[in-house]
């Protein structure tokens, strides 16, 4: 409901605006409706791609984070250095990565998966660390008493602890994956949403590029929608608690 009255605040003034200003400044919402019908039945292609592009990074960069979080908080030995390297990475500017890309890929897939990958991955690495950090010491010593493979240990006790931290990693950043997906195609592609928004930027359609704001907005909202449906999936057994 609130997301309804905020998006029912906004269209009526985009409506007030566009009746002072000139289109090309202020688009009214009839038609940036009818280039979001333009763009669905015209561009869908370009809106799997960074649908597919997004999803592969993520699910690469979700796995990898968790083994290198693994790693960071079970042996002590390559801690420093992994974590070295995790906070050199996330001081390393977006732009940066995007341009290296350019440098060092020809293939345009590469170098949008390699963007994402190196943007993405330490939140996970990091979270899941921490997350392994946060396992209680009474709850670490009886297990171990039991005298349990670093398998078990692992099965059993650090990956139900750490499944949230990955839940929680995701929903964090899947609109800041998004966006970084589609800057990283205004600079690197010539397909996806990406390189559609700066044509319409080119052409000067700015409701266009209302439109594909509009839709990418939608899309954060679904996607963080699936990935909370799928958390109480896997997490259904944890008991809900209401704070007062």
């Amino acid at each position: 409901m609130a997301t309804l009255v905020v998006v029912a605040a906004m269209v009526i003034a985009m409506q007030i605006a566009s009746g002072h200003v000139p289109d090309y400044i202020m688009p009214s919402p009839m038609s940036v409706l009818h280039a979001t019908g333009d763009i669905l039945f015209g561009d869908r292609m370009h809106v799997l791609v960074t649908l597919a592009r997004l999803a592969a990074a993520l699910a690469f960069s979700l796995v990898a984070g968790v083994i290198v979080g693994a790693i960071m908080g079970m042996v002590p030995l390559v801690r420093p250095f992994l974590r070295a390297i995790i906070v050199i990475d996330t001081g390393i500017p977006a732009l940066s990565w995007m341009l290296i890309a350019v440098f060092w890929f020809k293939d345009t897939e590469t170098r949008i998966f390699f963007i994402l990958t190196v943007i993405l991955l330490p939140f996970y690495a990091m979270n899941v660390y921490e997350g392994i950090r946060a396992l209680p010491k009474d709850l670490v010593d009886m297990v171990e008493s039991f005298r349990p493979s670093r398998w078990q240990m692992l099965r059993y006790m650090i990956m139900p602890h750490i499944v949230p931290y990955i839940f929680i990693t995701t929903k964090s950043v899947v609109g800041y994956a998004i966006r970084m997906a589609v800057f990283a195609e205004l600079v690197a592609s010539a397909i996806g949403i990406g390189s559609r928004m700066s044509l319409a930027q080119s052409s000067f359609r700015i409701d266009q590029v209302f439109a594909w704001t509009f839709l990418l907005v939608i899309l954060n909202i679904a996607l963080q929608w699936g990935v909370s449906a799928v958390e109480k999936l896997f997490l259904k057994w944890r008991p809900e608690v209401a704070v007062r």
